[in-house]
């Protein structure tokens, strides 16, 4: 069982989670967060801790967004979209429990104070923004690093803010080039392992 509660937008969530893992979850009924429900949250959060699971969609992110802030110390698990998109509906219930695991087991904490170890050079360096296979290039990195997909600015946020080391980052990167790589006859690039 995880000890933290899941916090997650709605009920088809809460079962999809339950697929996956033995947890406790609550739902927040998307941006609406009735008193009650943020009662709930912030017992949770002071008796166990909490992981915020929100859809890869941005009704998700704003949601996200609004638990960091008023729960500083909540931890943070992201599906890759592409692992939450199912007949037509992008969310945590279309997630395979598989998806639902692998994101509960690369949880981040979100540090206010950011460690400024990235910066947007690293960003146009890795090819994470300014070349046309940019967006999964960021989706993949995302996965491997646990952060999730978001745009350029975004990344380089989380990249400072989830605890990101160089050391992940440039691990993350690795795999992405070989990946990127192996069809072709051009060497591999390193960055920095």
């Amino acid at each position: 069982m995880i000890k933290e509660v899941i916090v997650v937008e709605g009920k088809q969530d809460i079962a999809a989670v339950k697929r996956a893992v033995d947890a406790e979850c609550i739902a927040t009924e998307g941006f609406n967060l009735l008193p009650r429900t943020i009662s709930r949250i912030d017992d949770a959060y002071k008796k166990r801790g909490i992981i915020i699971l929100t859809d890869p969609d941005s009704a998700g992110e704003r949601i996200r967004k609004y638990l960091a802030e008023r729960f500083p110390e909540a931890r943070h698990a992201f599906v890759p979209r592409e692992q939450a998109d199912a007949n037509n509906d992008i969310g945590i219930e279309q997630a395979s429990p598989a998806a639902i695991r692998d994101a509960l087991g690369k949880v981040r904490l979100h540090e206010w104070q950011p460690s400024n170890e990235f910066s947007w050079q690293d960003i146009m360096t890795a090819g994470l923004s300014g070349v046309p296979d940019a967006a999964v290039r960021r989706a993949v990195a995302g996965e491997k690093l646990g952060i999730g997909y978001a745009n350029a600015k975004g990344f380089l946020y989380r990249l400072n803010h989830y605890g990101v080391t160089r050391s992940e980052f440039n691990e993350a990167l690795n795999s992405l080039a070989a990946k990127t790589w192996q069809d072709s006859a051009v060497e591999e690039p390193n960055y920095g392992n």
